[in-house]
């Protein structure tokens, strides 16, 4: 039997991941703002055992956007909300380095840190959306590769933001008359192309050192920078063999950067559809298939590809070639659809339905789906799931109350925690301050 064991996060995405999900008698139609209904999900996750909740984020809309992306909680405003009333789960939240400064980036984060006694996360992300550049002022939206430039030295910034002080540089010696021991202050001068910021940050360090760093970009860039500073990445799981190999890619890469491979953590998307018969589970695929209409999935495919309009073509010729549309956006998303497109001869009507609602490998009863789990856990597919279920409801219920006690009796979950900060619960190690001879922990 397997000594490791399986990990969870789960993603606080308004009404669920379907772009109609809002409309589902399940879910309270304005869940994406709901704080309610997002903390009762929070909690019946920690109650769970689960290692962190996330929040995905963008910076761009428009009319055919997915609704409940037109009006949602800012990320580290809503983590900063849940820090006092839950205990163990870890805190996760998407900010872009395109359009962000690193010192504000750093101090927002390490207060959630520290309000949280050491569960903090970030989704690094370098916002893929064109019309983001339109909304700041920033001139033109850069360049895919550029941005992954940019986001190497943002990063960098702002873990050596997060190291301007040593652990035990604050000494609050009264009878001394010493805050702090100036020798454990250190100052950044950081020069780089796109950054210049000298430092030190006004925020001490917290209990797990720094806030764990999640990464989601699957293109051969985002992948690099992935295993280079990633703790955890976010990858689309559609099927093991291809899961397999991106596992393999990644932890390679962080050897190869003088990484142990077991510090950096895999977490393929987890929305399945589940059910206590394999009837039911059909039945529960085609009400959420249901949700959507033609011109809604044409919308929505066409966010892939900086909101292209798909209505002008055939809807029911082959998936037509796009060219270049979409490759500073989504390129891995808009490389992975053509490649199934031709390889399966899916017309345009098809890819943009499928889109809507894949089909999850985890489709299936309770028990199939558990076994599917510690299939790809065994097989070196993933260390852990993140859960974005289409809808938050009964699939939700049933994960927990079906699928996860199956998973803690066959020995691969445990729904206690083994510490108290996010590392702690990922099984990654605590981040060293880069400063320190010797570390107290």
């Amino acid at each position: 039997m397997s000594q490791q064991k399986l990990d969870f996060g789960i993603m606080l995405n308004g009404p669920g991941s379907h772009m109609n999900a809002w409309k589902s008698d399940q879910v309270p139609n304005d869940a994406s703002t709901n704080f309610e209904f997002q903390l009762n999900i929070a909690k019946r996750a920690e109650q769970a055992g689960f290692s962190f909740v996330f929040v995905a984020d963008g910076l761009y809309i428009h009319e055919k956007s997915i609704p409940h992306f037109l009006d949602r909680h800012e990320p580290l405003t809503l983590l900063a909300a849940l820090a006092p009333v839950t205990q163990h789960i870890g805190l996760v939240g998407t900010i872009s380095t395109s359009y962000s400064e690193p010192y504000t980036v750093a101090r927002q984060l390490a207060t959630i840190d520290r309000l949280s006694h050491g569960r903090a996360g970030w989704n690094v992300v370098t916002s893929p959306l064109e019309g983001s550049a339109d909304n700041y002022s920033k001139g033109n939206h850069p360049e895919h590769d550029v941005r992954y430039d940019i986001a190497e030295e943002h990063l960098q910034v702002v873990q050596g933001l997060w190291d301007s002080y040593e652990d035990d540089a604050f000494t609050f010696d009264k009878t001394n008359g010493r805050y702090l021991d100036r020798a454990k202050m250190h100052t950044l001068n950081y020069e780089g192309k796109y950054f210049q910021v000298k430092g030190p940050l006004n925020a001490g360090r917290s209990e797990q050192g720094q806030p764990v760093i999640f990464q989601a970009g699957a293109s051969p860039k985002g992948q690099a920078y992935a295993a280079k500073y990633a703790d955890a990445i976010f990858t689309l799981g559609e099927d093991k063999d291809a899961a397999i190999r991106n596992y393999d890619s990644i932890k390679q890469q962080a050897i190869e950067q003088g990484r142990n491979p077991n510090d950096i953590k895999v977490y393929p998307i987890l929305a399945p559809i589940i059910a206590k018969t394999e009837e039911a589970v059909e039945r529960q695929y085609e009400e959420i298939k249901a949700l959507t209409n033609i011109e809604e999935a044409l919308d929505y495919l066409g966010r892939y590809y900086d909101h292209h309009d798909f209505s002008q073509y055939d809807l029911d010729a082959p998936f037509p070639d796009l060219g270049n549309i979409g490759q500073n956006s989504f390129r891995a998303t808009v490389d992975a659809i053509a490649i199934r497109a031709k390889e399966k001869h899916l017309t345009l009507r098809e890819v943009a339905l499928e889109e809507t609602v894949r089909r999850s490998p985890f489709t299936g009863t309770y028990e199939t789906v558990a076994n599917l789990l510690i299939e790809w856990f065994e097989d070196g597919a993933a260390d852990g799931f993140i859960f974005g279920p289409h809808i938050y409801g009964t699939v939700y219920d049933d994960f927990l109350n079906e699928v996860l006690p199956i998973l803690e009796a066959k020995g691969y979950y445990d729904t206690g925690y083994q510490g108290t900060t996010l590392r702690q619960h990922m099984g990654i190690p605590y981040k060293e301050n880069r400063y320190s001879k010797q570390s107290i922990h």
